[in-house]
């Protein structure tokens, strides 16, 4: 089972993925963690995508879908995948196509903007252990304290509203247009957002035919 994850940023893809992976016993291919892992080896291709990023430029397609060729070809891929993060724009997903990437579906989580708002919005993150806490989905005890360690929880700089208002704008403009291009290709499945993570993953598996 070869799979995209498709969704605005907070769709709770991430979780789903590492949800799925175990469902479905295939790996989860985060494009950050192996851009981060291409470089830390040293391969041609993480050297090549280290000199752009050392000189504070953006990591070309060409490059990117090299670095996820090479992670494909590895073993434990052999039964399928899941992809994050990647594609992000209709000609990332034209040079998959062209690198002969294939996939079995393209699941696509749907979510008003507004209940992503809600969401982001309201997460907090211990400056100390980096535990994470809702205030309505997984209120700490006390207001504004970690329960594990007692540090002081914050709002990251990702999650504050201008900036969560920011990636959507972007999402909408450059990753959106994504599901046309896999429903004309009969890959694309959406899944409305439920209301538990469970509900959800059991969404994602039903539009799959698990």
């Amino acid at each position: 089972m070869k799979l995209i994850l498709l969704g605005a940023p907070g769709a709770g893809k991430g979780t789903q993925a590492e949800r799925l992976c175990k469902t479905l016993d295939i790996p989860t291919i985060s494009t950050g963690n192996i851009l981060r892992a291409a470089i830390k080896n040293g391969t041609p291709t993480g050297l090549k995508a280290k000199s752009f990023m050392d000189a504070g430029q953006l990591v070309p397609d060409e490059v990117i879908i090299g670095i996820i060729t090479e992670r494909l070809a590895e073993k434990d891929c052999e039964k399928g995948y899941i992809l994050d993060g990647v594609p992000r724009t209709i000609a990332q997903a034209e040079a998959m196509e062209k690198a002969g990437i294939v996939f079995d579906a393209v699941v696509s989580i749907e979510i008003a903007d507004q209940v992503i708002m809600e969401r982001m919005g309201g997460r907090r993150v211990c400056e100390n252990c980096g535990a994470s806490y809702h205030v309505v989905a997984v209120p700490p005890k006390q207001e504004g304290v970690c329960d594990s360690c007692g540090g002081k929880l914050v709002q990251r700089k990702d999650d504050a509203p201008e900036t969560v208002q920011a990636r959507l704008e972007v999402y909408h403009k450059e990753t959106e247009p994504l599901k046309d291009f896999y429903r004309q290709r009969g890959l694309l499945k959406t899944v409305e957002n439920q209301t538990t993570v469970e509900e959800n993953t059991q969404a994602i598996l039903r539009a799959l035919g698990k």
